[in-house]
């Protein structure tokens, strides 16, 4: 479901109408997540470090409201849940789009996500052409212990979260990646940002 934000009660409105008018609304950051847990005892069982931070990045998407906020035209709305959809590699050597839906329960959201990546591989590329509001883009660089990522954005206009992630490098007995979490600053603040990577680390620190 979605709701309509009321701008008179509304803290962020006056960022909001202030951020509207910027060509280059947009702002990422990147920060590391630390996965030592993850590499280190979750995927000798078996539990995909991939699939695994697909999760951890819909628990934090969906820990904040203003990132599962949009806008269109001079209305707010926000929506109770959005969807996650990523970039899947396909056989041609290009990639398709995967969309799972969140679920706070992370054995069921694996085996969704595991089914409705397999079958984005051998698709279409499935872009998602305006018709949908309620997803979060991402995309991750397993080749690259990067320090900063911005993403392709058609304008102003897009409001649509992003998030990239990296390689995972060891350093002593700590496993870490770079994570990038790009949004339009109409609808999120610095704050918002950290509240975001804060609820990732828990998600992956109690899988």
């Amino acid at each position: 479901m979605e709701h309509l934000v009321d701008l008179a009660a509304w803290p962020r409105t006056a960022q909001f109408r202030f951020f509207r008018t910027y060509q280059r609304p947009h702002f990422a950051v990147t920060s590391r997540v630390d996965v030592t847990d993850l590499m280190t005892r979750l995927k000798p069982l078996g539990t995909s470090p991939y699939r695994a931070s697909l999760y951890a990045i819909g628990a934090g998407i969906h820990a904040v409201p203003e990132l599962c906020m949009r806008f269109r035209g001079n209305e707010v709305i926000r929506h109770d849940a959005v969807e996650l959809s990523m970039t899947v590699p396909n056989k041609a050597g290009s990639f398709s789009y995967a969309y799972v839906p969140y679920h706070p329960d992370f054995a069921t959201f694996d085996a969704t996500a595991k089914t409705r990546i397999a079958a984005a591989a051998d698709g279409d590329l499935a872009p998602n052409a305006g018709e949908r509001d309620d997803l979060a883009y991402l995309s991750c660089m397993p080749w690259l212990d990067y320090t900063a990522l911005t993403n392709a954005m058609p304008g102003p206009d897009d409001c649509i979260p992003r998030v990239g992630w990296g390689k995972i490098t060891e350093a002593g007995d700590r496993f870490s990646m770079p994570m990038t979490l790009e949004v339009h600053h109409a609808l999120a603040d610095g704050a918002h940002v950290g509240a975001y990577f804060t609820a990732a680390q828990e998600a992956l620190n109690n899988l």
